[in-house]
């Protein structure tokens, strides 16, 4: 039997041996808290009964329980679930340590349904992010995704806490997860938006505010995505090569990242009509499903840890569902409801500083040397004042 069993157990055999516990539970603890169906019916007809005014909810502070407390609760039950007997009631009243700290033992029992709540919807969220991946959509994960959320700001509520995000003091020591399979469709559309970009760099405005590197599935999308924007905030030329040597300076080649015919592939010329945007807004919504049954992992791991506090246990999950949040954030711009943030980096890409320009380009320029600059007049010699000067013989 676990400890959250014994709890649930101490709490009704509190309230039967005292229904005026009930006055200190009712306001914040619900039958719903409880893990076994059994004590969820028998907490749920103490509170029936409390509401119609039964004599033992009604009675002074020491006066004698009537008999008939555990006999009609135990009746009552009887019409929400199966297999209650007064034998199991009485057995409740023997498993209360005391009857007094009846709060306690009930405050045991909603800790234990926060987790088991913040599990739960773990779960769903992870589901529906899988299903989203096969049907490619994002409606059911975002959905969840808000049920989470909202059910974590609730849980804080109901212990009294803020819902603040919190990051955990040490990264999460969860068993690895098998890396997720990625569709060959999303990462098709990844090679279809850089050759977009490629051959018409201009498009990159019309993502850079809500596509970022991340996003991307494959690693080595990331890093010639990373190089398209490097070359266009300096203001230099984007082609085949370009990208290839940015790719190059970045490591991307040397770490086996990339090599040079993949990019040179990716990034050829193409004559093609298409929007960036619309290929930058599936793969954001691949990048709010990938990212979701991540978070969705990691929420479950937090709450399958029975040592954490409700408190952290929130503010922990809260913080694992930001990276989530922001996706969903520059998704919904994506999509244009809601407006993109003003931001001057962006602007000002779209016509570098000349200073900036120049720079780059000099970075680029073969520079003359001694030996091959051409003379076009004689030097002026300057004698040193310190030294003496060698005068040819007369």
């Amino acid at each position: 039997m676990t400890p959250l069993v014994q709890a649930e157990q101490a709490v009704l055999g509190s309230v039967f041996l005292d229904p005026g516990q009930l006055d200190h539970l009712s306001p914040w603890l619900r039958p719903d808290h409880f893990s076994r169906p059994a004590h969820a019916a028998l907490y749920a007809s103490m509170l029936k009964l409390r509401a119609d005014g039964h004599p033992a909810t009604t009675g002074k502070s020491g006066d004698p329980i009537p008999l008939a407390w555990v006999t009609d609760t135990v009746q009552e039950a009887s019409t929400r679930t199966r297999g209650l007997t007064a034998s199991y009631a009485h057995s409740l009243i023997s498993a209360c340590p005391h009857p007094t700290h009846a709060p306690v033992y009930g405050r045991m029992v909603l800790e234990g349904a926060i987790h088991r709540s913040v599990t739960q919807h773990a779960i769903r969220l992870h589901q529906a992010a899988r299903a989203d991946a096969v049907r490619g959509g994002v409606e059911e994960t975002v959905h969840q995704a808000q049920i989470l959320s909202d059910l974590l700001a609730e849980l804080a509520h109901q212990w009294g806490t803020e819902p603040r995000p919190i990051p955990p003091p040490a990264p999460n020591t969860s068993p690895a997860q098998q890396p997720q399979p990625v569709d060959e469709q999303v990462l098709a559309d990844e090679e279809f938006l850089l050759g977009c970009i490629s051959a018409r760099p201009e498009q990159l405005l019309d993502v850079v505010g809500w596509l970022h590197p991340g996003d991307f599935a494959d690693t080595g999308h990331q890093q010639i995505y990373r190089a398209l924007g490097a070359l266009h905030h300096r203001g230099e030329p984007i082609d085949q090569l370009t990208v290839l040597w940015e790719t190059q300076r970045r490591g991307a080649l040397s770490d086996g990242t990339l090599d040079a015919e993949r990019v040179l592939q990716i990034c050829d010329p193409l004559s093609l009509s298409s929007v960036a945007e619309h290929f930058g807004e599936q793969i954001v919504q691949a990048s709010l499903v990938r990212t979701a049954a991540a978070s969705a992992r990691q929420v479950r791991a937090l709450a399958d840890d029975k040592s954490l506090a409700p408190g952290r246990l929130i503010g922990y999950a809260l913080h694992t569902l930001g990276p989530l949040d922001e996706v969903r954030r520059r998704l919904r711009i994506a999509s244009g409801t809601e407006p993109a943030p003003l931001r001057t980096d962006i602007l000002s890409a779209a016509a570098p500083p000349k200073a900036r320009t120049e720079a780059a380009r000099s970075r680029s320029r073969a520079h003359t040397t001694a030996a091959s600059a051409p003379v076009t007049a004689a030097a002026p010699h300057f004698h040193s004042p310190d030294r003496p000067t060698r005068r040819s013989p007369s």
